[in-house]
């Protein structure tokens, strides 16, 4: 109780510092909003009939599958932490029409059920994958995209079952992810204000206790959280419908599921299982000026992946599947391309 009244205390503290600021974070707003942009995406409008796919803990997970029936392989992609699957936009508005895709919303993320309390943790992630594939890919070769946290879901699913690559599993992208060595702290930046790291670990439960009134303050400090977003997002200036669009997600996820899936991160240790990912074509993709899983973890994944292509995005962030879309979908259509498995474009 100690403890949570001193955080308490704490943000309110935090919360003087920022009304204090208001005026420089006010003209960081207003910036954002004047960047030029030539068309607002229509963030969240790509949707195809839902299906339900029951997870081995009986969490429902939503998901949704682009059919395309000439289509010869299967793509599936895995969001990361705090998003959901209207995070793919762009690629899915590439892949559309021309590869049959499988998109999810994470347990306790987006329109998936609550997980049960206790496996919201990155194995758990692996074997709901698993039974994404067994339920809407059962026959015929997939190829496996994840970003950040959905990077880290494939390697956990490499980690339990590597007989599915160089079977089932004929691909795979890691973009701006790791599988081991990440500081907790840092993904937890663009999600919580940033008085909730006094303590980390022991902060971070005690808050969840009181979670509604921690969702409250974000909701309240909106053009803090959303210039913070810009800052830990992304590296270049994106247009404001971006920055808003990520926000809208981040903000969207409870902090008791913040909070669940926290500890998680910090002790992923999986290197030892990415050597797996050899037997596939595998692309690495990175921005350079990723805050959250930096550049040195995609590197290292590189060096451990025989074969593998590493695309480092010049001054791009985190959010590199938004930031830089065209150069992250190419480099998908490379692997597709490697695996024989489609036409070249």
């Amino acid at each position: 109780m100690r403890l949570r009244t001193q955080l308490i205390g704490a943000a309110a503290t935090a919360g003087l510092a920022a009304a204090g600021a208001r005026v420089g974070v006010a003209r960081q707003r207003r910036a954002i909003n004047r960047r030029p942009s030539d068309a607002r995406p229509a963030f969240g409008s790509l949707r195809s009939e839902p299906v339900t796919v029951v997870a081995d803990d009986g969490t429902p997970l939503h998901v949704e599958v682009d059919e395309c029936e000439a289509s010869p392989v299967t793509l599936v992609f895995c969001h990361g932490y705090a998003l959901n699957l209207d995070c793919w936009h762009f690629q899915r508005e590439h892949f559309r029409g021309r590869v049959r895709a499988v998109y999810y919303d994470q347990r306790s993320h987006g329109r998936s059920g609550r997980s049960p309390i206790g496996n919201a943790t990155i194995d758990q992630l692996g074997h709901d994958l698993l039974a994404v594939l067994d339920a809407v890919a059962p026959d015929g070769p997939v190829v496996l995209v994840g970003h950040s946290m959905g990077g880290m879901t494939i390697v956990a699913l490499a980690d339990e079952h590597p007989e599915l690559f160089g079977d089932r599993v004929v691909g795979t992208a890691l973009i701006s992810t790791t599988a081991g060595g990440l500081d907790p702290t840092r993904v937890l930046l663009p999600i919580a204000p940033p008085w909730a790291g006094v303590g980390v670990h022991r902060g971070v439960a005690a808050l969840a206790r009181g979670h509604r009134a921690v969702d409250v303050v974000r909701r309240l400090g909106r053009d803090v959280a959303l210039v913070a977003t810009d800052q830990l997002a992304f590296g270049d200036a994106v247009p404001a419908s971006y920055v808003e669009f990520v926000d809208r997600m981040l903000s969207d996820t409870p902090f008791e599921v913040v909070a669940e899936f926290f500890p998680g991160f910090g002790s992923l240790d999986k290197f030892h299982a990415v050597g797996v990912l050899a037997k596939v074509p595998t692309a690495v993709v990175c921005g350079t000026e990723d805050r959250l899983t930096s550049i040195g973890h995609s590197r290292k994944l590189h060096s451990l992946i025989a074969g593998s292509t590493l695309l480092e995005c010049l001054g791009a962030g985190h959010m590199v599947i938004l930031e830089r879309s065209d150069e992250v979908n190419g480099e998908l259509d490379g692997v597709l391309d490697a695996t024989g498995t489609v036409e070249p474009r």
